[in-house]
């Protein structure tokens, strides 16, 4: 059928003419995995009953989703490279009906045992086939700027070594993963773990420690080879009752390595929002520091700032255990059923919705916002702007730095990214 089934497609431009922004679906195709991640609760140690979508209602959610004009979809679990020849398949059949930004990563267990006589014919092959797909963006997770600490999270050995014999290879068939970084406690290392109650009894002397780990994650990712990064905002399971949320998206835990109060939160916002500018000229760095912004003023009691999430509006989430659909992964009570039976025209979920911190969604609509305010009138984005000052500037930079980036296309070297010596730490 071919680019067919995307027939209907609407720009970009006219979805945000009619007051929409650019649809994207995160499908979780398995909730299955294979590591041992304390920050999550699908890992291979936590007991439910696992699932997978049916690759045929998989093609049926991605045929809807190109009719009704979703220009990015991403494949996340569970571990999607358990099902590697499946997921490969998907991707070329979601490429075929003409959505234009697909995204899927991996935990990395196919970087062990880097040392073996089968590892590099093993990322060949897997590059290849990636390579043969349309996809446009691949992440690998990493937890921690101490290699063998990320390893016992993940349970993982050997791990980091592999992925750094792996990203050349890949770099050879033309994609460029990203290091997708779960905040947690031990990013910094084993002697630098964020201590609970540290933040309350010394709030400059925490924000500096984050700084510092933050930067030396930069550096380790650089060395490794990655040219572009990701961060994924933590968490704290404790706050979702009283805000109203239900998670379906089994990527949470009640881990305390996951687990932060708000004024820890607002100091780790701080300073990823600090620490981001010192290395945008050397790695891609996908978080926008407007998103950023947006969350420091909630942490600092303004609840209301911001952009509301697009969730349940332009964004859904279809979770692996039923097949249906949600506005998010956090907001399981609000079951949309099929999405090929959806009418995105009339989906506006609820109120504007600022109650979690995914950044999947969070981030985008704080993006999309601005520009949705000047389709509906330039006067109300130039008010906005004029409102806050620093928001406006802050916001025009992520605009240009993504620009400049190619809106980070994992398909293109990022020619401004040199291997990273300890002289420019």
């Amino acid at each position: 059928m071919g680019k067919s089934r995307g027939s209907l497609n609407c720009s970009p431009v006219l979805a945000l003419l009619r007051g929409r922004v650019p649809g994207q679906v995160v499908i979780q195709y398995t909730d299955r995995c294979n590591a041992t991640c304390p920050q999550c609760g699908m890992r291979v140690t936590a007991s439910f009953p696992r699932s997978k979508l049916d690759t045929g209602a998989a093609k049926r959610i991605i045929d809807a989703a190109a009719a009704k004009g979703v220009q990015a979809l991403s494949f996340t679990g569970g571990e999607p490279l358990l099902f590697a020849e499946e997921l490969i398949g998907l991707l070329k059949y979601a490429g075929e009906a003409g959505i234009p930004y697909l995204r899927t990563g991996t935990n990395g267990f196919l970087f062990m045992h880097a040392d073996s006589q089968a590892f590099s014919g093993r990322v060949h092959r897997l590059a290849e086939q990636l390579a043969g797909t349309p996809l446009r963006n691949f992440w690998i997770s990493l937890d921690s700027a101490d290699p063998s600490l990320h390893e016992r999270m993940r349970g993982l050995p050997g791990v980091i070594k592999g992925i750094e014999k792996a990203l050349p290879i890949f770099h050879e068939y033309g994609i460029y993963p990203a290091a997708n970084l779960g905040i947690n406690r031990n990013l910094g290392g084993e002697n630098e773990k964020f201590t609970p109650g540290q933040a309350e009894q010394d709030p400059e002397e925490y924000r500096l420690q984050v700084r510092q780990a933050l930067r030396k994650f930069y550096r380790f990712i650089l060395n490794l080879g990655f040219t572009m990064v990701n961060a994924c905002y933590p968490m704290s399971m404790e706050s979702q009752g009283e805000a109203g949320l239900s998670a379906v998206y089994g990527a949470n835990s009640v881990d305390q390595v996951i687990r932060f109060s708000p004024g820890e939160k607002l100091l780790l916002f701080q300073a990823l929002f600090d620490v981001i500018p010192e290395y945008r000229q050397v790695i891609r760095i996908f978080t926008p520091r407007s998103s950023l912004y947006a969350l420091m003023r909630q942490y600092q009691g303004n609840a209301n700032y911001g952009k509301p999430c697009r969730g349940g509006r332009d964004f859904f989430y279809v979770d692996a255990k039923d097949g249906c659909t949600y506005p998010c992964g956090y907001r399981g009570h609000e079951n949309l059923g099929r999405f090929w039976d959806l009418d995105l025209r009339r989906c506006n979920t609820g109120d504007a919705c600022r109650k979690c911190d995914w950044e999947c969604f969070r981030d985008p609509s704080e993006l999309f916002g601005p520009v949705l305010d000047f389709f509906r009138s330039p006067w109300h984005l130039a008010a906005g702007f004029m409102k806050d000052r620093e928001y406006g500037r802050v916001w025009r930079e992520d605009l240009l730095y993504y620009k400049k980036c190619d809106f980070f296309n994992g398909r293109k070297p990022f020619s401004s990214s040199p291997k990273w010596s300890n002289k420019n730490a």
